[in-house]
């Protein structure tokens, strides 16, 4: 046990080294390429953190489909367990960041958010997320196929609608040099093209290395499939989008930490479950169709928060822990 918990360390280091490497380059993708905040936060930064877990799940899902339902159960509780994960723990551990910095002197527990970019965000996650998990009552395998294209369709109008907000644009807010060009003001763009993937590269090795020793203590301790695939699992694949938004919450860039966390509920509620419309059958059961309620309703207090008192506070974050708790607790008990 004691070279997997080694392991376990090496691959957290890989993933804080890739997490560097992208938040750096994906601002200055944004800084080069005139993108607002939210299609930077939202899309561009979502979309690459995501990599890892979505891969996780399509793999899951095509192999175990051959080696049997195991393999895609755990492709479902990785779909379904990824919304869970940003919703809940995500959103907890970026409020822990703010009051952590605030008590540091780094920065106020006050939170500069671009509402309408995290309000767009959090309004298409409730579309999707809702209709992903009715779309499990459907009664034959055409009509999850037609749900599958109107979950791709509803993402494609969502990245419209994100890079046709210029919000945040030519922000004047300081962007540390490009680590891989430090010696220049204004690096070139290919450059930032190729740190940013090579960021993306290192964060699904490091995510990778994780999930299998995860699985490895998972075996050791005779953790349930379900819990491996809904809980452990998403915990250590959204590992890049939680410490993006740390870093970014301690620059006071809270629109792109908060849109890294937001984008990727979008996409996490949407694509990935078009796959497991099209691949599976999916069947939700209880534990599933809980896990979907319980994110929903973590999302729903940060939304109502910023919709009834024009503002979004940590403490209104901090609450998706609580959600987390009570899940995790009822799904341990059941």
């Amino acid at each position: 046990m004691t070279g997997i918990w080694v392991w376990l360390l090496a691959s957290l280091g890989i993933i804080l080294v890739g997490c560097d490497l992208f938040t750096n380059g994906v601002e200055w993708a944004g800084k080069k390429l005139n993108l607002g905040e939210g299609a930077v936060g939202s899309v561009l930064a979502a979309v690459g953190t995501c990599l890892p877990e979505t891969l996780i799940a399509v793999l899951a899902i095509v192999f175990g489909s051959k080696a049997g339902a195991g393999g895609v159960g755990i492709g479902i509780g990785a779909i379904l367990g990824a919304p869970l994960m940003l919703s809940t723990l995500a959103f907890f551990i970026t409020g822990a960041a703010v009051i952590g910095f605030s008590i540091a002197g780094i920065r106020t527990t006050e939170m500069r958010v671009n509402h309408a970019v995290l309000g767009r965000d959090l309004k298409y996650f409730f579309v999707v997320f809702s209709f992903a998990a009715l779309a499990s009552f459907l009664p034959s395998r055409a009509w999850n196929y037609w749900a599958a294209g109107t979950l791709v369709t509803l993402y494609v109008v969502y990245i419209r609608l994100t890079f046709a907000d210029k919000s945040g644009a030519d922000t004047a807010e300081e962007i540390s040099p490009l680590h891989f060009f430090r010696r220049a003001a204004k690096p070139p763009l290919w450059l930032v093209i190729v740190q940013s993937l090579t960021g993306v590269g290192i964060l699904v090795v490091g995510a990778h290395l994780f999930v299998g020793q995860l699985t490895l203590v998972g075996a050791a301790t005779r953790v349930p499939l379900l819990v491996l695939s809904l809980i452990i699992t998403p915990i250590a694949t959204e590992l890049p989008e939680k410490f993006n938004s740390i870093l970014w919450v301690r620059q006071r860039k809270d629109t792109l930490a908060l849109g890294n966390i937001s984008g990727a509920m979008v996409f996490q509620s949407s694509i990935p479950p078009a796959i497991g419309l099209v691949f599976t059958p999916w069947d939700l059961n209880p534990q599933a169709i809980a896990c979907v309620v319980v994110a929903l309703g973590s999302a729903g207090v940060a939304y109502a928060e910023m919709t009834w008192r024009k503002r979004l506070s940590p403490y209104s974050l901090l609450l998706g822990g609580l959600f987390y708790v009570v899940y995790l607790v009822w799904v341990l008990a059941a």
